[in-house]
């Protein structure tokens, strides 16, 4: 069984996994639950500075998204920070420390912004004995209304500067929580590590409305007739999280920083691809409220069974895929592909000849008896067909070798790598050296 022992920051766990900082993490039960079932470590839910804690609403927190099978997708979270008092969550973490000390246990933080509440609150944390704080600046409701939050995350120079009052007044790793809310994540990343964080963790949630009640006319959750945009968080986010994390990975100013990879994280196989995409860990939090703590140990097994059989250690899956990520202009326009339906797994169905005949081009055909086959002359290989099918491997898309002809376009398949930078086509284009 492939060795998971993960360090992160210097910040050691067993795993890989930990919980975010959210409801699963509010509270010493719930985190004692979630050391026990298998989770390497946990970002304790936001704390706020001392004083009358913050107040949440006394009825639904959460909307929802459904996948036809009422698989849940996604969710649309209202909740704010913790709305127990600081001294009771600080006692806990303390405790709970204590009796796992090889669990990673970071705490997640947001104060109004300015110096005195950082000064204040760290030393507190750091009498806990937690191995790291997590700063929220990514929180899309409620806070962001009070100047904390994303309203912190989406402004470079106010991430700077809370993360230079933080890292003067802390000895411990100071990671930077990223909004998604904002056009170019690279920004506020490169603003975190001006600042001198230690790491970022991505994504926040991101602002959304996930649906109306058409008779009430309400946003849900509804909250007596009324409804409030909020935090959307879980499998769906997970493309948008992916690609913002590979934007920090792959920029050459950011390259080095480590990442902690938030977003949609369900099954072992998301995690891999959080860290073959550069995150150092992965924090998870939908998954677990939908399936309860134990899923990590599908997780843990899943993963390790994954590193086995590539005969790869856990490092080495950091980061591997990054040197494949490109923009778009550098993809090979020389290789060309085409779809080819396996006619024994074929169930006759038809949704690849109606999409292809509806949508795009016109490029598999019908027979009186249902057979589909594709028509290569007018395959682009976008492979919809690929993608609408609801067998598994019964449409592959099957690269043609260089110097065959390709019907559609007359001609022959070239070996040499072209892209559009260079093609004839392209009215900016450079000669080829």
């Amino acid at each position: 069984m492939a060795d998971l022992t993960s360090d992160f920051l210097g910040i050691k766990s067993p795993n890989p996994f930990w919980l975010a900082s959210a409801p699963p993490t509010d509270k010493e039960y719930n985190v004692r639950r979630a050391f026990e079932a298998g989770w390497g470590g946990v970002v304790w839910k936001t704390l706020g500075e001392a004083g009358p804690p913050v107040v949440n609403v006394n009825g639904p927190r959460y909307g929802a998204i459904y996948g036809a099978d009422r698989r849940l997708l996604g969710l649309n979270n209202i909740e704010l920070i913790t709305d127990r008092p600081l001294e009771v969550n600080l006692q806990e973490i303390k405790a709970v420390k204590r009796d796992y000390p090889d669990r990673a246990m970071v705490v997640s933080l947001m104060v109004p912004c300015e110096e005195d509440p950082w000064k204040r609150i760290l030393p507190l944390v750091e009498d806990t004995g937690a191995d790291g704080v997590e700063l929220n600046f990514g929180c899309p409701h409620g806070m962001s209304e009070r100047g904390m939050g994303s309203a912190v995350g989406q402004v470079p120079e106010y991430i700077e500067m809370v993360t230079r009052w933080v890292k003067k007044h802390t000895r411990m790793p100071v990671i930077v929580k990223l909004t998604p809310n904002i056009t170019d994540v690279r920004k506020p990343a490169q603003a975190a590590k001006d600042g001198g964080a230690d790491a970022v963790s991505l994504i926040n949630t991101i602002n959304s409305i996930t649906s109306v009640d058409l008779d009430l006319f309400s946003p849900e959750p509804t909250i007596d007739g009324k409804g409030a945009h909020g935090g959307y968080c879980g499998p769906a986010v997970k493309p948008i999280a992916l690609n913002m994390v590979a934007e920090i990975a792959r920029d050459p100013d950011l390259r080095g920083l480590p990442i902690s990879g938030i977003g949609g994280v369900t099954t072992w196989k998301d995690a891999a691809e959080f860290l073959a995409l550069g995150a150092g860990n992965v924090q998870v939090c939908t998954a677990a409220m939908t399936y309860g703590f134990k899923i990590v140990q599908e997780m843990i097994s899943g993963l390790s069974d994954y590193l086995d059989e590539k005969q790869i250690g856990l490092d080495d899956l950091v980061g591997r895929a990054v040197p494949n990520v490109t923009d778009w202009q550098y993809l090979n326009l020389n290789y060309v592909s085409k779809a080819v339906i396996n006619q024994d797994l074929c169930i006759s169905c038809g949704r690849c000849y109606a999409a292809c005949e509806d949508t795009s081009h016109q490029a598999i055909s019908m027979s009186d008896d249902r057979v589909f086959e594709v028509i290569d002359e007018e395959c682009v290989a976008c492979n919809l067909c690929v993608n609408v099918c609801p067998v598994e491997d019964c449409i592959t898309m099957e690269a043609m070798d260089p110097g065959t002809v390709d019907p559609r376009t007359k001609k022959v398949v070239e070996p040499e790598y072209a892209n559009w930078t260079t093609h004839p086509n392209n009215p900016s284009a450079t000669a080829a050296e």
